[in-house]
């Protein structure tokens, strides 16, 4: 595939983001990883901050690129022309959702096909949330974030 999407809102993130988009590195020519707003979410992160954040963690993949995008991801894709949409999944509940969205994208008029990887066995449980929430009561997750944007998550948590 000549270019794939990776959409998330990435607050922060996590090993877990970081294991897809390699993997995504690894299938496509070009990836894009797109920090989007969500409106159900309230981001502890800037979405500036967040770009920044995988800028780091992916700056030693070149042929990944960070873009940031507030709208639906099917207009997205149309605009960038993408051949795929890749998203990771953790469990069945994933699968669920993640599905729901891929058929909304493709009524919405989305080109890109919607690709599942599954996730690493070791990162399973990991999510944002997770990572917020053991950090803000001073636990370590160290092993949860890369190690480029720990001090950053660490010192967002403490205000």
């Amino acid at each position: 595939m000549k270019l794939a999407v990776c959409p998330g809102s990435f607050d922060p993130v996590t090993n877990g983001h970081l294991d897809i988009i390699r993997r995504a590195a690894k299938l496509a020519d070009r990836v894009l990883v797109v920090v989007m707003t969500n409106a159900i979410k309230n981001p502890l992160f800037s979405m500036e901050e967040r770009m920044e954040m995988l800028r780091r963690v992916t700056a030693d993949l070149p042929n990944v690129e960070v873009d940031a995008f507030d709208g639906l991801l099917a207009d997205y894709t149309r605009q960038v022309g993408a051949d795929a949409i890749v998203k990771g999944l953790r469990a069945t509940s994933d699968f669920e959702y993640e599905f729901q969205m891929a058929l909304t994208n493709r009524q919405l008029g989305a080109t890109a096909e919607t690709v599942f990887l599954t996730t690493s066995a070791e990162m399973m449980f990991l999510s944002s949330s997770l990572v917020k929430q053991v950090a803000a009561y001073n636990g370590d997750i160290s092993e949860f974030v890369p190690a480029e944007v720990l001090d950053l998550v660490i010192q967002k948590m403490k205000g």
